[in-house]
């Protein structure tokens, strides 16, 4: 496949993607991939899910990133109790007027933070699926268009953790992207202890980006060019997954869909104006991850191996 790509030309919504990711490494020490990767799913449009243990700093990666992209956002913590109509609304009996007024939920917000996702009911969790595939909420036989942009955040602890309920498989693939921060680095742990953490910081972020900015990303991030050897490769891809003996039903059409979104993303990150194998490889993991269930190994092992494994056109 040819390795030349042409850069970019620079533009006013490209320089504030720039500055939004360069804020955003001032404030998530140590994770600049975790960060670049996030940045990419929510440029490709799609929405974020962050997976790890409590207190690595998943909800200020949250936070932050609906602060830098400058858009109106609301935060709801998942719980048991939680029920849907806390999420889309609910109409309301108005006896003055005689008729039935809907007040809406804080899922119409242009950014919904879904903090520790897994640990309300499936029923609430499925309450999503319309909002986040098609961008519209149903009640009371009436649909409502939500914002946009519109992208949700989400946190999710380990399944083994007591009160959580593990996410149907519909609910993950509606996910573009999933991202684990881990442990800091020495460095960064050590600056967090100096300094006793980044919530201050995170709450005088500024927004960078706004919605029209954002809008305007997106379109030059669609017009990323993918050569049909790109396109040849990511077919190879969802084959070896399709195929391979330790996952079990492998990438839909929707999720290579996704792959190309995000591998566009990556690219548009890195400046430059067409797909290369490299940018695919960067953010084939998340994308994969949280959507292949792995029969024996763990998925980042069985994963890098496929990636391995598959030729470059």
């Amino acid at each position: 496949m040819t390795r030349v790509s042409a850069a970019l030309s620079p533009s006013a919504s490209a320089a504030a993607v720039g500055r939004a990711l360069a804020q955003l490494d001032g404030v998530i020490l140590g994770k600049p991939e975790q960060v670049r990767l996030s940045l990419a799913c929510l440029l490709a449009g799609g929405h974020l899910l962050i997976e790890d243990q409590p207190g690595v700093g998943k909800t200020t990666l949250a936070h932050a990133l609906s602060r830098t992209l400058g858009l109106s956002f609301r935060r709801v913590q998942f719980t048991a109790d939680l029920l849907p109509a806390d999420l889309l609304g609910v109409s309301v009996w108005d006896a003055p007027a005689g008729v039935f007024r809907y007040q809406p939920g804080p899922i119409f917000s242009e950014v919904l933070l879904a903090d520790e996702i897994n640990r309300a009911a499936p029923r609430t969790q499925s309450a999503l699926l319309e909002a986040m595939e098609e961008r519209q909420v149903s009640e009371g036989g009436v649909t409502r268009p939500l914002p946009d942009p519109f992208f949700v955040i989400a946190t999710q602890n380990p399944a083994a953790f007591v009160g959580t309920s593990p996410l149907p498989e519909a609910q993950l693939d509606r996910f573009l992207m999933s991202v684990t921060l881990g442990y800091p680095d020495a460095r960064a742990e050590r600056t967090l202890l100096e300094t006793g953490g980044r919530g201050g910081v995170v709450r005088e972020l500024t927004g960078v980006l706004d919605a029209e900015s954002l809008r305007s990303a997106r379109r030059e991030v669609e017009a990323v060019y993918a050569a049909g050897p790109l396109l040849d490769y990511l077919q190879a891809l969802a084959r070896a997954t399709r195929e391979h003996p330790a996952l079990g039903p492998g990438l839909s059409p929707r999720a290579l869909l996704g792959l190309l979104a995000a591998a566009r993303a990556w690219a548009y990150l890195a400046g430059r104006g067409m797909v290369l194998p490299e940018d695919v490889q960067a953010v084939f993991p998340s994308v994969a991850g949280h959507r292949l269930p792995v029969r024996g190994g763990t998925s980042s092992d069985v994963l890098a191996r496929l990636l391995a494994e598959t030729p470059i056109p």
